[in-house]
Order: structure tokens, then C-alpha cells, then sequence
């Protein structure tokens, strides 16, 4: 992405916390968006899921609409879905800034990592807990940022798994400095700092913000906490 871009502003502002709306209430969707803004959040995280690549079932299309209506922050839009490549351009037109797959779903990512970025989004690819990095790393150089998944994709509120930050670390070292690593699962503030310290420098986070009530607070803290492990 050029200069200028979310992804570049991201990368100035690095440590990033991106409020994952899976937890939000969603009833009262524009004021919890309005709040996590008025906050200080820099980046909107959604979880797309389709009840075949992972069992649980989240939104589409609509809701990244509405949070675009909503929002002029970027929108980080993690597609936890079977062929991946039949939405994507649906995706960024709907309003995602930056659009991460995984390797899970395209074994052979580099079309679909191409796609996001002639479609104007930043290009991410994911890999869940068990995935060993050399499943990845023939596709780093085509990534605007890697998403290590921390839990088991699926789900809000599990516990985060410390095995995956030995491979934040090995991706830290492989990867371009320009190239972002964002963690997502079980980020809170006992969990923040040690991903910090292996090398994440994006953190999706729930219910360690919408769980909490102060929303502010929360984000600044957990910023706070992983910019003193950096």
C-alpha cells in the first residue's frame, strides 16, 4: 500500500488495538462504533464467518456496509471463509480497508493476496495455531500483513494459546519491517504484553474492551501495556 494509506497511518501508529465488533452489541451497533471511536480506536476489526470453514455463523456484506456508514476509521475484515476469492472485491466495496484469508482455506494464496491489493485493500493472509510457519512462508512476500491467530478461529472469548508466540517471533524475524503482524484471540491485558514482546504490533481485542465499562480506558491501557514491551 502507498503512503498515506490505512495501513501506512497503521504502521505510524503502531501499537494498534482493533476493537473486534464479534462482541459488540449489535442492537446498538452505531453506538458502540460512535464509542470505541470516541476511545481511540484507530481500526475497526469483523469477523466474517460462514459455517462451513468454521462452524459458527457471524455477518457479511450488510454489517461491513453499516459500519462504513457509521465510520470513517478503517475497517480490518478477517474472512474466516470457504473460497475467499468469490467475495472479495464484494468485501472492499463494501468498505473493508484491509482483507485477510487463510491459508487454511487457499493452500495457494497468491492469487487471492494479489486480488485484495488490485481491489485497493491492504493484503493479509492467517494462519491458525497448529499451522506450521514453513505452510506460509513461500507467501510472505505477497502479504501487506500476516494475522497469527491466537485461539482456534470460530469463537469470541477463548483462551489465548502461548504456543503461538514462539512463531510471532520467527515471523518478526522473516518478515520486513514495513510488514505488520496482528494477533487475534484472548488479547487482553494479561496476554497484550507477551505478544508485544515477541514482535505483534496490531491486536484484536473483545471482550477486553466490550466487556468493559469503560471503553476508553480499556484501549488506552492495553496500549499502554503493549507499548512497554515493545
Amino acid at each position: 500500500m502507498e503512503t498515506g494509506s490505512p495501513l501506512a497511518t497503521l504502521r505510524a501508529a503502531s501499537p494498534v488495538i482493533l476493537p473486534s465488533l464479534l462482541l459488540c452489541d449489535f442492537g446498538n451497533l452505531e453506538h458502540e462504533i460512535r464509542a470505541v471511536e470516541e476511545g481511540g480506536a484507530q481500526v475497526l476489526h469483523l469477523d466474517i464467518m460462514d459455517g462451513h470453514f468454521v462452524p459458527n455463523i457471524t455477518y457479511g456484506f450488510t454489517i461491513v456496509e453499516a459500519a462504513r456508514r457509521i465510520t470513517d476509521l478503517p475497517l480490518d475484515v478477517h474472512l474466516m471463509i470457504t473460497d475467499p476469492a468469490r467475495y472479495v472485491s464484494r468485501f472492499v466495496e463494501a468498505g473493508a480497508a484491509l482483507v485477510s484469508v487463510h491459508i487454511e482455506a487457499v493452500p495457494d494464496p497468491r492469487s487471492v493476496l494479489d486480488q485484495i491489493r488490485e481491489c485497493g485493500a491492504a493484503a493479509g493472509l492467517v494462519l491458525n495455531p497448529p499451522t506450521p510457519l514453513s505452510a506460509v512462508e513461500a507467501y510472505l512476500v505477497h502479504c501487506d500483513f500476516v494475522l497469527a491467530m491466537t485461539v482456534m478461529p470460530g469463537y469470541g472469548g477463548q483462551e489465548f494459546d502461548a504456543t503461538v508466540l514462539p512463531k510471532i517471533r520467527d515471523l518478526r524475524r522473516l518478515l520486513p519491517a514495513e510488514v505488520l503482524i496482528e494477533v487475534d484471540g484472548g488479547i487482553n491485558a494479561q496476554t497484550i504484553g507477551t505478544c508485544a514482546a515477541a514482535g505483534a504490533e496490531m491486536f484484536v481485542t473483545g471482550s477486553a474492551v466490550f466487556r468493559t465499562p469503560d471503553y476508553a480506558a480499556s484501549l488506552r491501557d492495553l496500549q499502554n501495556l503493549a507499548k512497554s514491551k515493545r
